[in-house]
Parts: C-alpha cells; structure tokens; sequence
C-alpha cells in the first residue's frame, strides 16, 4: 500500500481534531518598553519642533495575539502621538517572517500621547532619526514574544459612561465672529476650544462619544490576563515624556485587577479627533487643579466598576480583514503654493518657526506627494469586534461605525495603521479651522470619512458574516403621542448626515438637509422621546435649512417643533427664523416667517412676520441655550403661535402663505437659525389647545 494512502487515517484524524479545536481561544500577552535610550528625542504634539530630555514616565508597547486554533491575529498600542503607514508596514513585514502571522492580520495604534517620542513627522516636527529604528525593533519583539506567550484563554466585554472625563472642544463660532486662517482668510467658523469663551459661540460642532469599553481576557481558570479598553477623550497633556493618561490607566488597571502577575491592561484611543476633557458647556465643573493621576485614577475606578459585568467566551473564533484605500491629498492651488514657496524661499536648513512657515512647508509637502494609501481593519473574536481608522477621526464617525456594526460590542480605534490627520464629516470642511487646513496632519480629501467609515462597517460586516444594521431612534413615550396626532409629516432629525431628512409618519414626506448643518447633537428629553438609556439626537444649524415641499397644504395646517437658540442676546437684530413658508430665495407679500428677535426691542422674544407687515411679537423671552416647544396653527386667515403649551400671539386677516416650508431659516437664507431643531411635524389641521399642551409636554 503506498505511503500516502496508508498515513491518510492519521491526516484525517489531524484535520478532524483541527476542527475540533477550531475556535477554542488562545492569547499571548507582551508589555515591551519603548522609551527611548538616547536623549534629547524629538517630540510630537506641538505647532512647532520641540525635544525633551527627561522621562517621567516610561512608554511602552502593550501586545495581544489572538489564536482561534487556525487562524491568528496581532494587537498592538503604542504610546506615541502617532506612527506613520510606512513604518508599520515595515514592522508588520518583519513581524510576518518571525512569527506567520499575517501582515494584513497585525493591527498597530498609537494612543497619541502628545509627550512621546515623534516617529514620524508632522506640522513643524520630523521624526526623530535615532527613535525610528529602535521602535521598529521593540515593537516587532512585540509581537514576536506575545506570538510565544499563547495559553487558552476567554473573552468577554463590558462598557459603562464617562461622560465626565470627555467634551467636545469643536465649537461653531458665530457667524459674525469668524477669524482669519493661517493663510489670511476669514474662514475660521469652526475650531478647537472656541467654547473657552461662550459669546463667541453658537454650541458644539458635534456629539461627544462616554462610552468606556473593555475587552476583557482571563485564562481559563478566570485569572485576569489583559484588558483592552477604549475611550474617546484626545489626550491629558503631561510634561517631560510621558505615555499621558493612557499609560497611567493601563499601569493603574494593573494595580487594581492583578497586581502581582504578569497583566497587561491597554487603554487605546477611540474617535477623539474634535474632543478633549473640559466641558465648555459647565464651566462651573471645570477644576484647573486636576491632575492626570487623579484623571486616570478615577478613570481607573470605572474601568474596574464596569469589569466586574463581564460575561465570557471561551468558543470563540478569529476573523480579520483589511482594506487599502487609494486617498488624494487636497493639494495647493496656484496661487497658495506661490505664497508658500515664497514664504518658504529663505527657510534654509531649518525648521519652520511659527504657523505661518509651518503651513507654507506643508503646502510644499503635500504639492509633491499629492496621493497617498490608508489602511482599514476589522478584527472580530468572538462575538466582539474591533474596527480601525488611521486618522484622528471625529466622536460622531465612531458612533455611526458603532450604529452600524453587526456585532453589538463593538470598539473603534483610531490612529490604527498609520497617522493620517484628521477627517473631519465633509458637511464640517465648510467650517474651517485646524482640523480643515491641509496639512498632513489633515490633507485628505474632503470626503475621507465617508469613504473611512463605510470601509469599516464593510470589514466588519465581512469579520461576522452579518449584514450591518439600520440604526434608527427607538420611538418613545413623546413620539406614541405624537404619531397618534396623525402628522403628515415628522422629520426626527436624527440623522448622522445629509442630504436627507427622513419622514417618521410614514407619509414619505422626506425633507432636504441643506449644507451648513452639522449632526448627532443631544436633543430635548431623550427618555420620552426614545426611552431610558437612548440619546436623542439632533443637528447644529450652522446657516443650513430644512427644505420640504408643501404645495398641496391648504389654508389649515399646524407645525410642532422642538427648538434651542444658540445666538447670544444683542447679537444681531434677528436672533434666527425657525421657520418659513415662501417661494426660495426671496420673500413674497404673503409669506410667513416665525423667528426670534435679537437686539432692540425684541430681543429673546417670538416675531411673526407676514408680507409687508411689522411683525407681530409675543410677550415672553426665551432663554440661550434651553430647549422651548413651538406651535404654529394656521386656521384660515388666522395664524397663533404657542410658545411651551402657551399662546404668545394670535394675527387675524393673514392670507395663507404659498411657496416651501423652511425650517432653520427664512426663504431668502437671510438670518438662518444658528442652534438646534428637534421633532418637527406638520399636521394638515389646525391643531386644538389640548392638543398643543400635549404636544408641548404640558398636559392639561
């Protein structure tokens, strides 16, 4: 009998027990010190080249490898501000070699301390020339000795709230405090911490992202083994070299959960791109006195809470997939990259010193690469998945990754694979400021996250073997209501982006989202309207309006809209109109325009305009930034107004508007809202009192 037919039951008893073992979770851990041995280092994180010489705390890279029996995949945080696609392309390559791991199954971050060593460069910063090799070296030791440490293992993942640790520090200016950008333009309508002074402000560019997650690994017998957390909060800020709040964490972690063992805990970054840790919306619990070793401590204290909820598996299979994405540089045109290469003409043999070099250069930088590649994952074991994005990514990406994802538990970490600045939601380019101006900090082309984003959902749909979900707002005790009332249409807002505002009746009454909106923010009385635990989400009007077309409503009809004012007092004459009813782009004698006066006379209070009229002005004022129910009845030639349950005004003999309903705006785009809408219905009758007390959350 030949050789091979005579070792075929043994082949087969091997496949058969591969199979067996297939999914039977193994995990090697590694913690390897990175900091660096030669000093001064050059270090990331500033406007402009700077080095530290002394080491506070160490940073180091914290790996996992995950095996399910036949398939493997590699984990790894690395305290630093960011590490460049090349780089870690040449790590994974050596990784590969000594391990087998797949190159396309290794997963890389940075946790983007802004006190670690700078290995690659960005704005006024290069990479430090000796620090590059040597992380090369340690972070494939990395992986090469997690690889070595494999032991039988289970998952489990558990997630609590933070919303104290972390803010949004991208705020709208208003529109008549626009400032200039590095290359002489007023285009500044959006940037970073603009909310240290609220006058200037109209509210947050987007929503912030609370949620803490861990990704909870124990051997066999339940001893803690590693925990990987996540939390979007941008960086502390520390002095000397530092691995920053994430490293403080993971050491704190340790202490808490096995401190005389061999545990690893990781804190990797989530989607933090337009958020820090000082809530400009409280100043009053702003503490400038806090210390990053309470922040972390306290941090810590949760993460342990939280843990302590885990449910684990110990079946639990390994799936991995990448992506490669072709991406263009948004590249100077003529007349900038003359002005740069003027700016940068007698900049010999040195580094930019200020924002205006620095921006020059990079003009220069990005004119000559033009293109580039960025890098997607999806990595599931188990019923846990963990998606990337190689940019600082903004909170609202991660939460429509988040939405979208088969799999419940689900992570998002940026600064994954490469550090390719930052993407901004394209409806946000238009608002200027930092996170706008190309750079390589922030060069991709305007719809990068869009095209980032859906990559991940599609790895992930690929990982589990699931389609995405549909993400909608549950419709809570406030919507029962509503929808009982029969509105033609009911326009949510609770969109993660345009054009479309979608119709909740059910009448297909869908509505246009114009440009200068931004999407995701919290709305008015999230439990009634979407139940406990579910945030209900609306847009920032940023100069954008809601457009539907209405031709077909007669000379009865009712609108409900939830609404917040974002403009300070004596701003400007007319705070905002919310809504409109006229022909586009200009004002007719018989359309009708409901807004809320600024200075003079009728400043905080509701205006009702018609044709040539003077306006009409309800007696109540309404505050900045509260959340107020509005209710327009036309009832033939008569038109009242009910501001929270109450009448503010009634006008007889006013002809019934025609033309388009705006909400957010005038039909002429002049004053347009600046702030929040939530909830708007139309109803095709007038509605009664009783039915406007309901609506308005004020039974009688």
């Amino acid at each position: 009998m030949p050789f091979f037919l005579r070792s075929l039951p043994f082949v087969l008893l091997l496949l058969i027990s591969a199979r067996t073992q297939a999914g039977n979770l193994h995990v090697g851990t590694a913690l390897i010190d990175v900091t660096p041995t030669k000093l001064p280092v050059l270090v990331n994180g500033g406007m402009t080249s700077r080095s530290l010489d002394r080491v506070k705390t160490r940073v180091h890279a914290r790996a996992l490898v995950f095996s399910d029996g036949q398939d493997r995949a590699a984990l790894v945080v690395v305290d630093s501000c960011m590490i460049g696609r090349v780089l870690l392309d040449e790590v994974k390559a050596l990784a590969a070699v000594r391990t087998g791991i797949a190159a396309d199954h290794i997963l890389i971050s940075a946790t983007h301390a802004h006190s670690a060593p700078a290995s690659m460069g960005c704005l006024g910063t290069d990479a430090d020339p000796d620090y590059v090799p040597f992380l090369r070296n340690c972070l494939v030791e990395a992986i090469e000795r997690a690889t070595s440490r494999l032991q039988p293992a289970r998952i489990g993942f558990a997630r609590t709230m933070a919303p104290e640790f972390t803010a949004l520090r991208q705020w709208i200016r208003r529109p008549d405090r626009i400032v200039e950008d590095p290359f002489g333009n007023q285009t500044v309508r959006a940037n970073m911490h603009a909310g240290a002074n609220l006058d200037d402000v109209t509210g947050e560019a987007g929503p912030e992202d609370p949620e803490l997650s861990l990704i909870c690994i124990q051997t066999q017998q339940g001893r803690p083994l590693a925990v990987l957390a996540n939390f979007s909060m941008h960086y502390f800020g520390d002095s000397d070299i530092s691995a920053d709040y994430f490293g403080l964490f993971a050491d704190g972690l340790k202490q808490q959960l096995a401190p005389d063992s061999e545990f690893i805990g990781i804190m990797s970054h989530g989607c933090s791109g337009d958020i820090w840790r000082r809530d400009y919306r409280r100043p009053e619990t702003w503490d400038p006195a806090l210390t990053i070793d309470n922040y972390a401590a306290q941090l810590v204290a949760l993460a342990v809470s939280a843990y302590r909820s885990a449910q684990y598996e110990e079946q639990a299979e390994v799936e991995m997939a990448e992506e490669r994405l072709p991406m263009k540089y948004r590249t100077p045109n003529t007349q900038l990259l003359e002005w740069s290469q003027k700016i940068m003409e007698p900049v010999i043999d040195r580094l930019p010193k200020d924002q205006r070099e620095v921006y020059a250069r990079e003009q220069l930088l990005l004119h000559a690469a033009k293109e580039t590649q960025v890098v997607v994952q999806a990595l599931r074991v188990g019923s846990i998945g963990i998606a990337t994005t190689p940019t600082e990514t903004y909170a609202v990406t991660g939460l429509k990754i988040k939405a979208a994802s088969p799999l419940q538990s689900t992570m998002v970490i940026e600064l994954a694979n490469g550090g390719d600045g930052y993407i901004p939601p394209p409806e946000q380019h238009a608002f200027g400021g930092y996170n706008t101006w190309e750079a390589r900090s922030a060069g991709l082309q305007t719809d990068a996250e869009p095209r980032i984003a859906q990559a991940a959902i599609r790895l992930l749909e690929k990982v589990s073997g699931q389609p995405r979900r549909s993400w909608q707002q549950p419709e809570g005790p406030a919507g029962q209501t509503l929808q009982s009332l029969r509105p033609v249409a009911w326009w949510r807002l609770d969109e993660f982006n345009g054009p479309v505002a979608s119709d909740s009746s059910g009448k297909h009454r869908h509505a246009v989202l114009e440009p200068g909106i931004t999407f995701s923010l919290e709305g008015p009385d999230s439990a009634v309207w979407c139940g406990p635990g579910i945030l209900n989400r609306c847009p920032q009007f940023v100069g954008g309006r809601v457009a539907a077309d209405f031709s077909d409503l007669g000379s009865q009809y009712s609108l409900s809209l939830w609404f917040w004012n974002g403009m300070p007092d004596e701003s400007r004459p007319v705070a905002g109109w919310l809504y409109s009813r006229d022909h586009d782009n200009g004002i007719s004698s018989t359309g009708e325009h409901l807004g809320i006066g600024g200075s003079g006379e009728h400043t905080g209070r509701l205006m009702l305009l018609s044709g040539d009229r003077e306006p009409v002005v309800g007696p109540d004022r309404i505050a900045r930034w509260t959340w107020a129910h509005l209710t327009l009845v036309r009832d033939g030639d008569t038109v009242s107004v009910w501001l929270n349950g109450k009448r503010q005004l009634q006008v007889n003999t006013l002809r019934p508007a025609a033309g388009r309903v705006f909400l957010g705006g005038r039909s002429d785009a002049e004053n347009n809202w600046e702030g929040r809408l939530d909830e708007a219905a139309m109803f095709d009758r007038a509605l009664t009192a009783q039915e406007i007390s309901v609506l308005s959350g004020k039974p009688q």
